[in-house]
């Protein structure tokens, strides 16, 4: 068989770098970066290149595997996993009813059109409100706020990099994550562009992260971004810098808002973030001035104790100095398929349409708490879940409290996982069935499009033949559905073809929405528009637009009157009860952070021997001010104890954190089936979290993962 060159594209991260692969016999053995990529123009990261160790990895599933009794796992055939789990799921929602049933969908899944539509198909097929995903640890407040403002979750505002003067960064670190919910390749570039055409960056960090080295940074208590926001606002209306007849064109509720910020200056708040009072004052002074500006924020101010509410405070510093839906400020993509309106047509832009049995959380984009998945297995009860399914998931190590989880998943009556490793989670299950990667699925990168701050479209064929028996994860859910009579489909008309006898498959699906969309032919009416077809004839992609059309508010927004509505009274009932403490003391003195890592991608990619050349650690970074008042020099073994949990590792001294800071990097602790990972030691940061319903962010039911009160102490 000749060696050939394929052209695809990542699907690591949100930036979707271009790649070549080299195949020789049916096998990936080399990827490279696609130099013919309109955007990436022959830039990827390390994860990127790495992709061909997973792909052929030797711990990697490629037979499905059943549990025996002793806990090893034995290679069954594909008959055999899909009638006893089609039986034994059968018997279970005999018993208990369809809300007995749950499924946990990870990071990775999100990549993948058809995992993802087909799972929430699925799942709505069955009538089970048990749907989690990995958006709980990561972004689900960005979209709850998103909901109150804009009428959607899935309609989310993004930094015009192009063309703004300023951009305010808050806990987001772009030179290592690539961008999230902003999809811009060679974005150290795009950032450079800023300050070099005269413009500024600033970053608000407590860590002075690899984005601040390389441009302005301040400093900042960890969890305190609301505080912060909310005193950039009161400088803005104490030094009538508020467009005010702009602000009440554009959203409703400004008023409520107006009396509530007002008095929180600066100098009223620097006790607890830590800036400056003059130093946040001048900088809320520049960024109204500036002629263009965009506030963007991600992770860092996501995982707090009040997340939706930092989120929504991003977005109105970005409605109050005039920069919404305008040039080079905070503006809503030009996808060539809008995926809010495809949510919205297929009733899957839900907020707080259901709520958690425990808690009483709302539902975000369908999602529930996944840091209550324990107590939903664990607490008797009418929808006690009693069959569980996991895809690309490790909710283990990356949910709070790993070990309850663990315990938990024990007591199941069903296990079900789709993976493409055995990990720390799926240990447990009951069965583990194969799935392909990404090199081995086509994609279109649905609801990602409306992030790209270049509008583009791109359509990958699978570049290889599934490995061993593994299979796409739609067809196994296919599979399943059929054994239990459920048609997995998540929108009403799908689901008024297969009544006909008809089983849509994705790409039929995908090809539809292209046709169909912004910049598509419709059908043949519009020749010239985009479908799949022609997107297969342009593999390297079609960029749709130079630019992002702005002024489009009032037809983006779902609100009635098309303005934002700045007014919910969860919102400011949120605001209103915020704890305005002091600085950090008793018996948890400092705060703890994550940090991403330019070679890691959550959990699992760290058995691939590219990136764990050199080997790894994973320290805990402390300030020098700190160690010394705990008695510890660089390079010892610590404890950190949070009232969760305690975790022992290595400490790096630097001042890199500031004081009162911990930071650590999240997604080890490995004891799966993928041996390096095993071998590279490191801890499970998220022991140190808490899965309590009470620790958990009210209006989005995010875990609380960044600023949790933590004690620094020699290991013994």
């Amino acid at each position: 068989m000749a060696v050939t060159e394929k052209i695809t594209f990542c699907r690591i991260c949100e930036a979707h770098c271009g790649m070549v692969a080299t195949v020789d016999g049916g096998v990936v053995t080399k990827l490279r970066p696609d130099k013919e990529h309109p955007l990436s123009r022959g830039e990827a990261c390390p994860k990127g290149i790495a992709m061909v160790d997973v792909q052929n990895d030797p711990d990697r599933v490629t037979s499905p595997l059943r549990r025996r009794p002793d806990g090893e796992f034995e290679e069954i055939s594909w008959e055999t996993a899909l009638s006893e789990i089609g039986s034994r799921l059968r018997a279970v929602i005999d018993r208990d009813g369809p809300g007995s049933v749950g499924w946990y969908f990870g990071n990775p899944g999100a990549f993948s059109y058809s995992h993802s539509l087909w799972v929430k198909g699925f799942m709505e097929g069955l009538g089970s409100p048990h749907y989690y995903t990995a958006s709980s640890q990561d972004v689900a407040n960005r979209f709850a706020a998103s909901a109150m403002l804009y009428g959607s979750p899935a309609l989310v505002p993004i930094p015009d990099l192009h063309r703004t003067d300023f951009l305010l960064v808050v806990g987001a670190n772009p030179f290592v994550s690539h961008g999230s919910l902003l999809t811009a390749p060679r974005i150290r570039e795009r950032l450079r562009a800023i300050t070099g055409r005269g413009g500024r960056v600033v970053v608000v960090d407590p860590r002075r992260t690899e984005t601040a080295r390389a441009f302005e940074h301040v400093a900042i208590r960890p969890d305190t971004d609301a505080w912060m926001l909310a005193s950039i606002l009161s400088v803005m209306i104490e030094e009538g810098l508020v467009d005010e007849a702009l602000v009440a064109s554009q959203a409703n509720g400004w008023p409520a808002w107006r009396a509530r910020l007002a008095p929180l200056t600066p100098e009223s708040t620097e006790a607890l973030t830590g800036i400056p009072g003059e130093q946040l004052r001048q900088l809320a002074r520049d960024l109204a001035a500036a002629p263009s500006a965009a506030v963007y924020g991600r992770t860092g101010s996501c995982l707090g104790r009040h997340g939706t509410v930092t989120a929504f405070l991003l977005d109105l510093v970005n409605i109050a100095s005039g920069n919404l839906d305008r040039p080079g400020g905070s503006v809503f993509g030009l996808p060539a398929v809008a995926f809010d309106e495809v949510a919205s047509l297929a009733g899957l832009d839900t907020y707080g349409k259901v709520h958690s049995r425990l808690g009483g959380f709302p539902d975000v984009l369908g999602a529930l708490p996944a840091s209550l998945l324990a107590k939903e297995m664990t607490t008797p009860g009418k929808g006690q879940i009693r069959a569980f399914f996991t895809s690309a998931g490790n909710p283990v190590l990356s949910c709070p409290d790993g070990e309850e989880l663990e315990e938990a998943l024990e007591t199941l009556d069903l296990y079900v996982s789709l993976d493409i490793y055995v990990n720390e989670t799926n240990r447990h299950a009951d069965y583990v069935l194969p799935s392909t990667t990404w090199l081995e699925r086509d994609e279109l990168p649905l609801p990602f499009l409306g992030f790209y701050v270049t509008p583009f479209v791109q359509y990958s064929e699978p570049v290889v033949e599934p490995r061993g028996e593994a299979r796409e994860e739609w067809e196994i859910i296919d599979a399943i559905s059929k054994e239990i009579g459920v048609q997995p489909y998540p929108a009403a008309p799908l689901r008024a073809l297969s009544k006909l006898g008809l089983r849509p498959t994705p790409k039929f699906v995908a090809n539809a929405l292209v046709r169909t969309g912004r910049e598509g032919d419709r059908f043949g009416l519009r020749p010239g528009g985009l479908s799949l077809a022609k997107l297969r004839r342009q593999p390297h992609g079609v960029v749709v637009a130079d630019e992002i059309a702005t002024g489009v508010l009032a037809k983006r927004v779902r609100h009635r009157d098309g303005k934002v509505r700045l007014d919910r009274p969860e919102l400011l009932a949120e605001f209103d009860s915020m704890d305005s403490s002091p600085a950090p003391g008793g018996e948890f003195p400092l705060r703890l952070i994550g940090l991403r890592e330019l070679r890691s991608h959550n959990s699992w990619m760290h058995n691939a021997p590219l990136l764990m050349r050199g080997g790894r650690e994973q320290p805990a970074r402390v300030n020098p001010q700190d160690a010394s008042e705990a008695g510890v020099a660089d390079g010892e073994r610590v404890k950190v104890s949070s009232k969760s949990g305690s975790i022992e590792l290595t400490v790096a001294v630097t001042d890199e954190v500031m004081q009162g800071t911990i930071a650590i990097p999240h997604g080890w602790g490995h004891r799966g089936g993928w041996r390096l990972a095993n071998e590279a030691g490191g801890v499970n940061v998220n022991q140190l979290a808490s899965a309590e319903a009470d620790d958990l962010e009210r209006l989005a039911g995010m875990a609380f993962l960044n600023g949790i009160p933590v004690r620094l102490e020699a290991a013994a």
